[in-house]
């Protein structure tokens, strides 16, 4: 399914947890953290302010850190995503 966010809002695939720690630790899955990372899958056209559209600083394909109880989570196709506005993405990881 295609899905186009409106205006401002991007859609956001979250990223997996790591489930060891870098010492060889196991994590159970009900210790885990709610990740905050994710990758952008679909992007709205910008905002408009006074008349001009104002584009967005983020693009498909970016991998991103946004904030704890931002966004609204669906079921995509069986998948997991959440639509965000993009002031609620906190920066770009590289």
């Amino acid at each position: 399914m295609k899905i186009k966010p409106l205006a401002d809002r991007v859609v956001v695939k979250p990223l997996e947890e790591e489930s060891k720690t870098k010492s060889g630790i196991i994590i159970p899955d009900t210790a885990k953290e709610k990740s905050h990372r994710g990758e952008i899958i679909a992007t709205g056209p910008g905002k408009y302010d006074d008349g001009k559209l104002i584009a967005l600083n983020v693009k498909i394909g970016d991998k991103i850190l946004y904030k704890e109880y931002s966004g609204d989570e669906f079921k995509l196709d069986g998948i997991t995503v959440i639509i965000l506005k993009e002031e609620d993405i906190i920066a770009i990881i590289e």
